[in-house]
């Protein structure tokens, strides 16, 4: 029982402390400091750290074995239509 809980302590410290948090942390301390500060450097910084922290959210949590089947789908498609395009066009049938 306690060898659980010292893991289950371990994982919400992990998620406390994951490289989102801070990037997002730091994002929010440039930010602040930059605006108590007049420091327009560091509120950019602030600025482009805080949104980039949800698209590195979102990519992380999509589905990337799913997207790359779709794109190869997508390019298997294409080559059919271009190979067809390339073909000559069927002799017509006597009789």
């Amino acid at each position: 029982m306690d060898d659980d809980k010292q893991r289950q302590e371990v994982s919400l410290i992990g998620r406390i402390l994951s490289m989102e948090a801070l990037l997002m942390l730091m994002g929010v301390l440039s930010l602040i400091y930059g605006i108590r500060n007049g420091e327009p450097m560091n509120v950019f910084w602030g600025v482009v750290i805080i949104p980039g922290v949800f698209l590195l959210i979102k990519v992380r949590k999509k589905d990337w074995k799913k997207h790359w089947e779709e794109m190869e789908e997508e390019q298997r498609i294409r080559e059919a239509i271009r190979n067809k395009k390339t073909l000559p066009p069927d002799e017509p049938k006597e009789g």
